[in-house]
C-alpha cells in the first residue's frame, strides 16, 4: 500500500514537471550563499529532489539489508538453541529411562528375593506339617499295637 502511494506521488511529480517544463527550465539568478549563478531554478530543485529520493532509497535498501542479515543471524541462533534444547531433552529422556530401568531392576530383585523367602517358608511349613502328620500316624499305630482286643462277654 505504501509503495503504491509513493509511486503515485512520484508519477504526479513527474507529470507536473513535464507539464510545466517551460517554467522549470527558465534561467534565473540563483543565490547559493557565497556566489550567485545564472541557472534554471526549477531544474535545479528537481535535480535536488531526485538526489534526495536516490539517497532515501539507498538508505532504505541498506536498512532492509541489515534487518535481513540480523534476521538471518537470529534464525541461526534460534536453530542452534533449538538443537541444544532437543539434545538436552533427549538426554533427560535417556537419564529418565536409565533411572526407571534401575528402579525396575531393583524392584524385580526385591520381589524375587521376597518370593524366594516365602517359598523357603512354605517348604519349611510343609516339612513341619509332614513331620507332624508322621508323628500323629506313629502315635496312632503305636496305640493300635498296644490296644488289647475287646473281650467277648458272651
Amino acid at each position: 500500500m505504501r509503495s503504491i502511494l509513493l509511486l503515485i506521488i512520484a508519477v504526479l511529480i513527474g507529470g507536473l514537471a513535464a507539464l510545466n517544463w517551460q517554467v522549470l527550465s527558465t534561467p534565473s539568478e540563483v543565490n547559493l550563499g557565497l556566489t550567485t549563478i545564472h541557472a534554471p531554478l526549477g531544474v535545479l530543485m528537481l535535480a535536488l529532489t531526485v538526489l534526495l529520493c536516490v539517497i532515501f532509497v539507498a538508505y532504505v535498501l541498506s536498512l532492509q539489508g541489515s534487518v535481513m542479515l540480523e534476521a538471518r543471524r537470529h534464525n541461526k541462533e534460534m536453530t542452534a538453541q533449538r538443537e541444544l534444547a532437543d539434545k538436552a531433552e533427549a538426554s533427560r529422556f535417556t537419564e529418565l529411562r536409565q533411572v526407571l530401568e534401575s528402579q525396575h531392576a531393583a524392584g524385580q530383585s526385591a520381589l524375587l528375593a521376597r518370593l524366594a523367602e516365602l517359598e523357603a517358608h512354605l517348604v519349611a511349613r510343609a516339612q513341619e506339617s509332614d513331620n507332624s502328620n508322621a508323628a500323629y500316624l506313629g502315635q496312632i499305630e503305636d496305640r493300635m499295637r498296644h490296644v488289647e482286643p475287646p473281650r467277648n462277654t458272651f
